[in-house]
């Protein structure tokens, strides 16, 4: 009986330390909404009507948490900058079993995407390895990981698709967690800085 009342207690405790994440806005354009939701430690967030639409997940933190979700529960480490994608889902529960609070940078999608082919013979991940490399691609979105070490320049390339920029440290063009638009481009970059340049690019489709 006693085992029985300390699971009952442990199941309210539960309950009662549900509480959503906390929201900021980062974007909002016509094709997609960008969010950074933060989680504190030990506090069940609750998604009762699930995840209606697709996104990119970026955490800007190191951590682990659970999720919940048809009966199955998985576990996720990961570490600031991993990339995840995550598509519409139902109803489920996330929780934060690190010792400190996550924050997630979350790309919502808007709509499917236009099925156009955005090709250019100067794409990045194609002339400039280097510093360009494709960390996931699937028919809504394609990620680029930039990386320049300190004093490299760049080939010429060119961007084709609008694209979410997230910077992962101070670098000249924004400082670490800055979340900007980009738009088509034809350029060179240059980190003429004595620091290394860390981003991550999301082009929408």
């Amino acid at each position: 009986m006693n085992c029985l009342l300390a699971l009952a207690c442990v199941s309210l405790l539960q309950v009662q330390n549900a509480a959503p994440p906390a929201i900021t806005q980062r974007l909002d354009t016509e094709q997609a909404r960008v969010i950074v939701a933060t989680l504190q430690p030990r506090t069940p967030a609750v998604a009762k009507d699930g995840h209606a639409t697709d996104r990119v997940l970026i955490y800007l933190d190191d951590g682990k948490m659970t999720r919940k979700e048809g009966g199955q529960s998985t576990t996720v480490e990961f570490h600031r900058g991993d990339v995840r994608w995550r598509p519409a889902s139902g109803a489920y529960i996330a929780e934060n079993i690190s010792d400190h609070p996550i924050r997630i940078l979350e790309i919502d999608l808007k709509g499917a995407p236009s099925g156009k082919a955005a090709t250019t013979s100067l794409d990045p991940a194609a002339v400039d390895p280097k510093h360009y490399k494709v960390e996931l691609e699937n028919d809504h979105v394609r990620v680029l990981r930039i990386h320049y070490g300190p004093q490299e320049k760049g080939e010429t390339h060119e961007h084709i698709l609008n694209r979410v920029v997230v910077y992962l440290n101070d670098q000249t063009g924004g400082k670490a967690d800055d979340v900007r638009m980009a738009g088509a481009a034809k350029h060179v970059e240059e980190n003429a800085s004595a620091q290394p340049a860390d981003r991550i690019a999301v082009e929408l489709k």
